[in-house]
């Protein structure tokens, strides 16, 4: 039986958010209130974090999965509430997209087979998910994109009416000041603008929650950083938006674009935008980085908890750090650190940079090499993390998105890095990735059928990218229109997923 560390079902978003967002308007006070508390909650995490009980316990695995609801022509559908309502559990959750869900499943540790407890409820909420969206004419797609978009798709009405969606699209377009712009280059290029936030629900991933000790976070999280890329670029799953096909991860372009605050100018001067990769290797540990978000990021939801803080630390207490919580929801780093009350309070690694699908299994068989190889970095001596320059670590996240599995990525290796394509690179990584799961105490009955799955994928060369790209030539060659095709693509596509078979093995 695996070990739970305490269910997270309908309070992962809590502890994300820190509290409730009940308006959608703020006046000055509000920021000014709002920012004296983040400068509290900064003093009581030092003060946490140098208790030597904060963030005992074993390390955990945990996730959330983003879903689109279509229709039974594959088309969104904008139902999610009502979906929710149906399924009637708390695991479940709306995003800012009326035609997304998330599902939040509970932590397990990582000697109690973990991979095995998130496959089975994953398979048991993906079903109780399917019922509810089959009593309104719907189904879900694990899909980073939904091929079938359409500019039409993203109006105003399709975003989810709750205050702290209209806030954030209130406060981002208000940053702004002139409409969100898209760039994104590939095949067929796409430019154009875009009035509100709607697009960020285009963005669907599959999210780990990693729970360490912070005198490990450092290490741990510089670890991660490095482990993404070549995660990543075995993992691509989203090929087109709105009828253009990129990047094999086109998610990645798109949700640091939909939501990209920066007025031109904060753009020539190399401001940091609020989705990225980071800025340099963490040296000290979760604080620096929660000092960063303050330091880089205006408030954008300044709703102020009840609780003070400061006192409750200083009187030997876990406070909720309710405004610190909140406000690192509102930085989408690709890697972030998360603080927690539960388990007299701890730090998370959350692991975001990974997208839906196809399979279950495939996202197991990705999150399993992820963390894997996060945790065999760590424990290497062959692979210095931060031997490599980090804008070189940058540089290959951003290749693994745009080229999957062609793409060059360097490693360190001494002195000079290596440069190698990921094709050839992420194999070589794949017994790292083992030694790390076996020496964190993962079975390896637990773990090795997912890597079995990761490295079939990575040898055959067949990612969901790559599979949505041949399929689509094949079907176009049958001379329909693009919509058409990539409707009947994505048909066929949902019919393969959930018969739960990895993406390797489908029918070309």
């Amino acid at each position: 039986m695996a070990k739970r560390t305490g269910s997270r079902c309908g309070k992962l978003r809590k502890s994300e958010m820190g509290v409730d967002v009940d308006k959608d308007e703020f006046t000055s006070e509000d920021y000014a209130a709002f920012s004296e508390r983040l400068e509290d909650n900064l003093t009581a995490l030092r003060e946490l974090l140098a208790r030597r009980e904060f963030g005992r316990g074993p390390a955990s695995m945990g996730a959330e999965v983003e879903m689109f609801l279509v229709d039974a022509q594959g088309q969104p559908l904008l139902v999610s509430q009502q979906v929710l309502d149906a399924a009637r559990d708390d695991c479940f959750t709306v995003e800012l997209d009326r035609f997304n869900v998330e599902c939040n499943t509970a932590p397990c540790e990582l000697t109690a087979s973990p991979f095995t407890s998130l496959s089975r409820e994953l398979h048991q909420r993906v079903a109780q998910l399917e019922q509810a969206a089959g009593q309104h004419g719907g189904r879900l797609a694990l899909t980073g994109i939904l091929p079938t978009l359409e500019h039409r798709h993203f109006q105003a009405s399709s975003m989810t009416d709750i205050p702290r969606y209209r806030a954030l699209n209130r406060t981002l377009r208000s940053s702004r000041q002139r409409p969100f712009e898209i760039h994104i280059d590939g095949p067929e290029p796409l430019h154009f603008q875009h009035d509100n936030v709607t697009l960020e629900g285009a963005s669907t991933s599959l999210q780990l929650h990693l729970k360490v000790k912070p005198q490990q976070f450092a290490r741990v999280y510089n670890a991660a950083q490095l482990a993404t890329a070549p995660a990543l670029a075995a993992s691509g799953n989203s090929p087109t938006l709105l009828g253009h096909q990129l990047w094999e991860e086109t998610r990645i372009a798109l949700f640091k674009q939909s939501v990209d605050e920066r007025t031109p100018d904060e753009h020539r001067t190399h401001r940091q935008p609020r989705v990225g990769f980071g800025d340099g290797w963490v040296s000290e540990g979760p604080l620096e980085l929660f000092e960063a978000n303050i330091r880089h990021f205006a408030p954008m939801l300044p709703v102020v908890g009840k609780q003070d803080a400061l006192s409750i630390a200083r009187a030997g207490g876990i406070p909720d750090l309710a405004e610190l919580r909140l406000h690192s929801g509102t930085v989408w780093r690709w890697n972030r650190p998360v603080y927690d009350t539960t388990d007299q309070g701890h730090v998370r690694i959350e692991l975001r940079a990974l997208p839906a699908g196809p399979s279950i299994d495939d996202m197991l068989a990705n999150a399993a090499f992820l963390l894997g190889l996060t945790l065999g970095l760590c424990q290497s001596k062959d692979h210095h993390v931060t031997d490599l320059g980090f804008d070189l670590a940058e540089h290959n996240f951003y290749r693994s998105a745009q080229l999957g599995l062609s793409a060059n990525l360097y490693w360190p290796a001494g002195k000079l890095p290596r440069s190698e394509l990921a094709s050839e690179l992420v194999p070589k990584l794949i017994p790292l990735a083992r030694d790390g799961l076996l020496e964190a105490g993962v079975p390896v009955t637990d773990f090795e059928p997912w890597l079995e799955i990761f490295e079939a994928r990575v040898v055959s060369g067949r990612t969901g990218a790559r599979w949505q790209r041949a399929r689509l030539a094949k079907i176009e060659g049958q001379r329909p229109g693009r919509q058409q095709a990539l409707n009947r693509m994505l048909l066929e596509y949902l019919e393969l997923s959930g018969q739960n078979q990895p993406v390797h093995r489908w029918p070309q």
